[in-house]
């Protein structure tokens, strides 16, 4: 990032001020709340005009003479750090460097530049003989965080080895007290739950005594709270994951092969029985936002699973589906899920159509029919009035010829009967009448 003009690095543990030199550009550096000691490597940034050095640990204030060659720097603050309890502190650093127009948020004058100028010689051998005490002191205080981190160390490696021990003969009582595996269980669990007491106990009593120990302002006191509360969260994240994976998972499908119902998400669903379209229908209402990547959806034949998230929402379905066939989808309006679920079984329904032309009584005179047409109708003949035709009377007429004048003439009338040959008697027959 060579063309960097302004870069925030405040709040670390930053001990050093190294690898900035090749920003050219660099105008603004905040390097506030760290745990740098002295000023360097900054040469390089030949635009540098405002420096932030607030709350660290400079205490070698003769390490300023570094920003000389930092010609356009204009604004700098040192607030919070050791080096500003000397005596002759500001008139050092005014005179020090005469590019600066700011410091700690306090102009300088040009009457006290002249001034800090016309002293530079006595308040420069004050500021090395205080830096020479304070490095002295730095020296102890190393010393002695060194001592106390082995003793720490010492310490927690023998807790570590009476917890085991304590373990183990835990265990032990545990093992001898019963025969069962019910009862062994049970002193196990006891065993666990008084550990977890034992050791929440004195968690707070170490957290207690933590907090309360007087210590002094050091890097090496910051890196080591930073340490312990990076520890004591990395203790609590173990114990989320392991209460995590401790958590039994919820059951889908019963030993025996039933599937039972569930709706972990508590979402609202509706399962619709499409007939005309023989299949089946489910709308899960999901959250309209979500991503459809979280869903994921299994249909089988008799019942079907959706995943919001990770938790499973699963339905039996009153009738066998096709899961090959089935096909899923998001809503455009609501975001809820439709999945279509075509039924094994297929029905197919003719539809009737009634023309509009055929009046109702049509449609009645039809039925009447139909249902006389599926009837078998029987002739009924009272055998009593069986009689034979009489052969005598079966004669051929002679012609009449009317008398008299003619209108009142009749028309003459010739009627021939047929003669019937090879004529048998069926009593079954009907008389002619």
């Amino acid at each position: 990032c060579r063309d960097l003009k302004i870069l925030y690095l405040q709040n670390n543990l930053i001990p050093k001020i190294e690898n900035v030199g090749r920003l050219k550009k660099l105008e603004y550096l905040n390097v506030a709340l760290n745990n740098i000691e002295r000023i360097e490597n900054l040469e390089g940034c030949e635009e540098l005009k405002k420096l932030d050095l607030t709350a660290n640990f400079i205490g070698e204030l003769s390490s300023i003479e570094t920003l000389k060659y930092n010609m356009h720097l204009k604004e700098l603050f040192l607030v919070g750090n050791p080096c500003t309890e000397f005596e002759g502190y500001r008139q050092f650093v005014v005179a020090t460097l005469h590019q600066l127009k700011c410091l700690d948020s306090k102009e300088i004058e040009r009457s006290e530049r002249i001034q800090a100028l016309q002293n530079y010689p006595e308040v420069k051998q004050k500021i090395r003989e205080q830096e020479q005490a304070y490095l002295l002191k730095r020296a102890r205080e190393k010393e002695e965080a060194q001592r106390r981190m082995q003793e720490k160390k010492d310490k927690k490696q023998r807790q570590l080895e009476s917890k085991l021990g304590s373990d183990r003969r835990t265990a032990g009582n545990c093992y001898l007290r019963s025969d069962s595996l019910q009862n062994k269980e049970n002193h196990q669990a006891e065993g666990v739950r008084e550990q977890e007491t034992r050791r929440m106990v004195e968690d707070d009593e170490e957290d207690r005594r933590f907090w309360e120990e007087p210590t002094p302002y050091t890097p090496e006191s910051r890196l080591e709270t930073h340490r312990y509360i990076e520890e004591k969260q990395r203790a609590k994240d173990n114990i989320r994951e392991f209460k995590k994976r401790e958590k039994p998972l919820r059951t889908l499908v019963t030993a025996e092969g039933k599937v039972l119902n569930v709706n972990v998400p508590k979402l609202e669903f509706s399962l619709k029985d499409d007939e005309e379209n023989n299949q089946i229908i489910l709308d899960l209402a999901v959250y309209r936002h979500l991503d459809t990547s979280l869903l994921d959806v299994d249909v089988q034949p008799t019942y079907i699973r959706v995943l919001v998230k990770g938790k499973p929402f699963q339905l039996v379905l009153p009738e066998e589906v096709k899961p090959d066939s089935s096909s899923a989808k998001r809503s455009q309006t609501t975001g809820h899920l439709v999945v279509s679920m075509p039924k094994a079984k297929e029905i197919i329904l003719a539809k009737q159509k009634v023309s509009t032309s055929i009046k109702d009584s049509d449609c009645s005179t039809l039925q009447k029919n139909a249902r006389r047409s599926r009837q078998v109708e029987k002739l009924e003949v009272d055998p009593n009035k069986h009689s034979f035709p009489d052969v005598t009377k079966i004669i051929q007429e002679k012609e009449r010829i009317g008398q008299g004048p003619i209108r009142l003439q009749p028309e003459k009338t010739r009627e021939t009967k047929k003669s019937y040959v090879d004529l048998e008697n069926n009593e079954d027959v009907p008389p002619l009448i």
